[in-house]
């Protein structure tokens, strides 16, 4: 591996070890529904915290429509985006599509759980709000810093079905 793939493999692996503690932690904190919780109620708590995660996404294109009013790339056909806007384009695209896997994650995890399991989607949801923004910050410094935020959020992701899929099925 050469200086660049070491730097992506550390803080890859620090942001899935990060987000697993964190989304462990918060899940015994965070609040739940009682145990007998119908599917609505279920869905309906996912959907509230399914909304706190657009968050970065809202933000990110809220930076871009910014800059492009303050900019000669007001005009997004002549091309006269600045390092900055590129990359919150990029941040934004890939929060964009980070985020529909979040949901859906979330929808099907509220749908296989009983209420009291639930602590899980606030505390997914928060986690998932902190490394989207990790991501962000990272790619600003330097793009291979993205790496504990894009590994975080697409682990958690991919924590989400399994368990998700791991409840349908016992």
């Amino acid at each position: 591996m050469d200086r660049a793939q070491k730097l992506v493999a550390i803080g890859a692996g620090t942001g899935v070890a990060v987000m697993v503690g964190a989304l462990v932690g918060l899940s015994n904190i965070m609040p739940r529904l009682a145990f007998g919780a119908d599917a609505g109620e279920r869905l309906a708590f996912a959907v509230k915290w399914i909304a706190l995660a657009a968050a970065p996404l809202f933000m990110t294109i809220m930076a871009i429509g910014n800059a492009r009013f303050k900019s000669e790339a007001i005009d997004p056909t002549v091309h006269r985006e600045d390092r900055s806007m590129i990359i919150n384009g990029r941040v934004a695209e890939n929060t964009l599509q980070q985020y529909a896997l979040f949901s859906a994650a979330i929808l099907a995890v509220a749908a296989t759980s009983d209420g009291s399991q639930l602590s899980l989607v606030p505390g997914a949801a928060l986690v998932f709000v902190i490394a989207r923004f990790a991501f962000w910050i990272g790619y600003r410094i330097d793009p291979l810093y993205r790496a504990a935020g894009f590994s975080a959020t697409a682990y958690l992701n991919v924590i989400l079905f399994g368990i998700a899929i791991w409840r349908a099925w016992t």
